[in-house]
């Protein structure tokens, strides 16, 4: 037996030319073959896809939640009366028993907005900015992280965070959230890590549009500041040497943004008078009795909510091989100390905690897993799949879907639609009650009715108070806890005041609707429901 082996190089195997197949076999086009030719600029990642869809999720699911009942329509007010009069008001427009009440307006250019906004848009107008600005917020904390920390999933877990602590807060359409949005901006390049010559221009134009939006600048500032202080100590105590804080580059950059930051802040009305006039709001003696400007404490949903984020903070201080730096202590005490004296603070706190948990997180996640996050995918087609997305979210927003196909057809479709667009406390019923049965002169209410009743019940309404009860006397505002309690003396205090109607939210004041409901000879009961109870007096003064 043998073997036979042929000389290859006397036979050469004549080779087939290989040929791009351009199309399939059943004749379409062959996919494979297809070159992605997208500027690698507008080149996005898979990551930054799925940020923005879940923050466009959000973003529609906000579009659908209804507008709270108290000072967002006081708000418009405000914005109504600047737009008609060309000015800002000095004294209180509103509520008769506070005539002369000096006011200092610092969110006028917001309530300006929204005033234009709804008498331009309508209701779903107000809904898109809300859920606009809320949704800023969370996508400068996002993307913030996400380019610090090239992991998106952390990145949104500190975005669930920031919005579970702050929900409540963030439920009321109110010039707060412009604060808040020109806040996450701030925040977001102040603790970039990569410094950008353009910061010089923008922060300071922040500031002088946040000056003009809402008082809370000042947070900015104490903000700047603290990011300022800790930069120094942390360099001082790295180098034991003075000369070194100065010429250490951060912190020259931080300190020149402070200054410009509070010098900007005073491109507004009311110049260097804005400063004095914030404070004296948050320290005046009639915010003691509202209730979201209590202390914080663990009987707070909120409360509970700042408490697991801050125990989670504590335990990734314990494992993160990140330094903590000086500038997110102070910050992180400094607004969770403030919190605890008003619950209103923990706005602040919130996207502050949720920030440092993201770093911290993501660099625990690292000491585990070994490594850094796998680079994501990039391609045009995450970017066509992006511009799809925000053309859907758009799309089903009310707002979207009245440009698309128009408003109501019909008043009657129209109310339904506004009626659906409120939270279920919005005195409806009262409006419509004393439209078409105007009081005679001043009428006692639930003060955060006021501003509604103010909005959509009959011309030149004679409320006792509306929820800007820093703008109410002290003695009338202790006069209205008096007799909301259902005081003896509330008999003789709506005498002393000529009150001829009384406009009550009856959850909010049993012992005082029974006290009326006592006083047949004089009072009379001239509507009921579920919600809502107004009481007339039988012989007006």
């Amino acid at each position: 037996m043998s073997t036979v082996i042929e000389d290859v190089d006397q036979h050469p195997v004549e080779e087939t030319p290989v040929t791009r197949q351009y199309q399939t076999e059943d004749g379409q086009p062959n996919l494979a073959l297809l070159e992605d030719r997208t500027p690698e600029g507008l080149k996005a990642s898979s990551a930054v896809t799925l940020i923005i869809g879940v923050l466009g999720t959000l973003f529609v699911l906000l579009n659908y939640s209804p507008l709270w009942h108290t000072d967002f329509w006081g708000h418009l007010l405000y914005g109504e009366w600047i737009w008609s009069h060309g000015a800002l008001p000095k004294t209180e427009p509103f509520m008769p028993l506070s005539v002369g009440m000096s006011l200092t307006d610092t969110a006028w250019l917001s309530q300006l907005i929204g005033y234009l906004t709804i008498e331009q848009f309508g209701v779903s107008g107000i809904q898109f900015l809300y859920a606009s600005s809320i949704v800023f917020v969370a996508g400068c904390l996002a993307f913030s992280l996400y380019a610090r920390t090239q992991h998106a999933a952390i990145s949104l877990l500190a975005v669930f965070l920031f919005y579970w602590t702050d929900y409540q807060q963030l439920a009321i359409v109110r010039p707060q959230l412009t604060g808040m949005m020109c806040f996450a901006a701030v925040l977001a390049m102040a603790t970039s890590f990569r410094w950008r010559i353009w910061y010089y221009l923008a922060i300071p134009a922040i500031f002088a549009v946040w000056a003009n939006l809402h008082g809370s600048f000042i947070i900015g500032i104490v903000t700047l500041g603290a990011l300022t202080v800790g930069r120094a100590i942390d360099v001082l105590r790295r180098t034991k040497n003075v000369k070194m804080v100065l010429a250490e580059s951060r912190t020259r950059q931080l300190f020149i943004l402070t200054e410009l930051a509070a010098a900007a802040a005073l491109l507004n009305p009311y110049g260097i008078g804005i400063y004095p006039a914030v404070f004296s709001i948050s320290g005046h003696p009639n915010m003691a009795g509202v209730i979201e400007w209590e202390p914080l404490t663990l009987r707070m949903k909120q409360g509970q909510a700042a408490a697991v984020l801050a125990l989670s903070l504590i335990a990734l201080y314990r494992l993160s091989p990140r330094r903590v730096t000086t500038g997110e202590v102070l910050l992180l005490v400094g607004f969770g100390m403030g919190a605890m004296w008003t619950s209103r603070i923990i706005v602040w706190w919130a996207p502050v905690a949720a920030y440092y948990f993201g770093l911290h997180a993501a660099a625990v996640w690292r000491v585990w897993m070994k490594s850094r996050p796998p680079a994501p995918k990039r391609g045009g087609l995450y970017s066509v799949s992006i511009l799809g997305l925000l053309w859907i979210f758009f799309a089903y927003t009310p707002f979207g879907g009245a440009v698309l196909h128009g408003g109501p057809k019909t008043p009657e479709e129209s109310r339904k639609r506004f009626e659906k667009s409120v939270s279920r406390s919005t005195p409806l019923e009262a409006a419509k009650y004393l439209k078409q049965h105007p009081p005679q002169g001043q009428i006692y209410n639930t003060f955060d009715w006021g501003d509604y009743l103010l909005w959509a019940g009959p011309e030149d309404l004679q409320v006792f108070a509306a929820s800007h009860v820093h703008l109410i006397p002290e003695e009338v505002w202790e006069h209205y806890n008096a007799v909301s309690h259902g005081s003896s003396s509330w008999q003789a205090i709506m005498d002393r005041y000529s009150v001829n109607t009384i406009v009550l939210r009856p959850s909010r004041h049993p012992a005082l609707v029974d006290r009326i409901k006592q006083e047949t000879a004089k009072w009379k009961t001239a509507y009921e429901s579920n919600t809502t109870i107004i009481f007339e007096r039988k012989n007006p003064i």
